[in-house]
């Protein structure tokens, strides 16, 4: 019998920025004499990534704040028209030549036409560097009058398949809202592993209603006899305004505290780890090299270009003239999107350019989350020249977390340990109000910070 390690800290893995915080901590040893050019960066790359959003499911789930949308009948053909226009367009505003990889999320993209990846494939293809060997994911449900089409989307161009089974327990499907059975699940397991073998992933979520760490083990040991090498474990994390939330406050639903919590994730790294698992980020284990090169490329601070109703991009418009990196967000409601995309040829909402802070405390928080932490290069590349030894090299907050043993730093690297991956959110504050401080010491230029506009056409 598998025996699960219960020495872990308790936390949550939610990271949240506090900007409006500041510390005194001071940095004697860095000189800005020896480097004056500490300053915002702008955008080099020539390759990004794109995410593509799907905003139809067929029920909304109890614990789903996501941008979703339940629809009697879905317009397909005016949905690929404006799709593949979005992404013609924000691809040429981007400059990019290359796209690494492509993510078909929702939403439940599953239930769009497969014609409709094969679409917006084409459009990326004609505006650049679109390898053959790309990651090419979509997300989908197991339920089964939706994996039905799966041969159709792999003839399509989808290569890489994420499975959101989230659970084995047919009581905690109903609890969760979900629509697919485990029956649904095992078969489209089943499916996946001979259509996308080794690049199949399937979600699970943990801390559910009434789980405990027994239960939580029967449920991994049953997913580790029919995955295939990827595994994403994500906590329940109840959202104001959803059926989950309303459920808990009135107290018809309980979830684990806060030490069952910690255990049920240390008995998940554990298992997982002992058959073989690599843990590359916080919810994220794979082995046989099947880690996600797409959600790899948001932990290391790379471009990406969001697609469709509420997605997020962050990017320097290069073919519009620009080099500094803008974070967009796309119009939310589906209908609005499509009149706008109609109109303009995208439905950018709003377009905010980085700050070199922004960018940095963005670096700091996504790449912790990462077992191969944040390195120098790539830190650099944003910072104006100053290393992680500039910033971090004599502060006691970092050093005080090294003894601890939660994180390692060295010149080249700042990465959390094994320890520190499960505390990440007690962490990651501290850090970033390192990096405030030491910005606002010995930044020059512009002090003002972010540049918002609402509408670029």
């Amino acid at each position: 019998m598998f025996t699960c390690n219960k020495n872990v800290f308790v936390a949550s893995i939610r990271i949240y920025s506090i900007r409006s915080m500041c510390v005194c901590e001071r940095f004697s040893c860095y000189s800005p004499e020896r480097n004056r050019n500490f300053s915002r960066p702008s955008e080099a790359a020539d390759d990004a990534v794109v995410y593509v959003h799907w905003p139809y499911c067929r029920r909304r789930c109890t614990y789903c704040n996501f941008n979703k949308y339940i629809s009697a009948s879905i317009d397909h053909d005016r949905m690929r028209r404006c799709l593949v226009r979005e992404t013609e367009t924000l691809l040429q505003q981007s400059g990019a030549t290359k796209v690494n990889s492509v993510f078909f999320g929702g939403g439940t993209p599953n239930l769009a036409l497969p014609g409709t990846m094969a679409a917006v494939l084409e459009v990326i293809s004609q505006n650049a560097l679109l390898p053959t060997d790309a990651e090419v994911t979509l997300e989908a449900n197991p339920s089964s009058t939706e994996t039905d089409k799966l041969r159709e989307f792999k003839a399509a161009g989808i290569n890489r398949l994420s499975l959101g089974i989230q659970t084995f327990s047919p009581a905690d499907l109903k609890v969760l809202g979900r629509d697919h059975t485990v029956e649904d699940s095992l078969r489209a397991i089943q499916e996946g592993r001979a259509l996308f073998p080794g690049r199949l992933s399937l979600d699970l979520i943990f801390g559910r209603p009434g789980q405990t760490v027994q239960a939580w083990q029967g449920e991994l040991q049953q997913a580790l006899s029919v995955c295939d090498d990827h595994i994403s474990l994500y906590q329940l994390t109840l959202e104001r305004g959803t059926a989950l939330f309303t459920q808990v406050e009135h107290k018809h639903q309980t979830v684990p505290d806060p030490d069952t919590m910690a255990d049920l994730y240390a008995c998940a790294r554990d298992m997982l780890h002992a058959a073989g698992f690599y843990q590359y980020e916080v919810s994220n284990f794979a082995r046989n090299g099947a880690e996600s090169s797409h959600n790899l490329a948001y932990w290391r601070g790379k471009q990406y270009i969001g697609v469709g109703p509420g997605a997020h991009g962050r990017f320097a418009s290069r073919g519009g003239g620009q080099t500094l990196r803008e974070a967009r967000i796309q119009i939310l409601e589906p209908q609005h999107w499509m009149r706008e995309v109609d109109r303009l040829g995208h439905a950018t909402a709003k377009r905010t350019v980085q700050s070199q802070l922004d960018i940095l405390e963005e670096l700091v928080m996504m790449g912790l989350r990462i077992t191969e932490g944040l390195t120098n290069e790539r830190w650099q590349q944003f910072s104006g020249g100053a290393s992680l030894g500039d910033v971090f090299g004599t502060s006691q907050v970092v050093q005080g977390f090294v003894a601890a043993g939660l994180l390692e730093f060295s010149h080249s690297v700042l990465k959390a340990t094994r320890s520190g991956m499960a505390v990440l959110d007690s962490i990651i504050p501290d850090l970033l109000l390192v990096t405030q401080d030491f910005h606002q010491q010995y930044t020059q230029g512009d002090p003002t910070g972010p540049q918002v506009s609402h509408r670029a056409e």
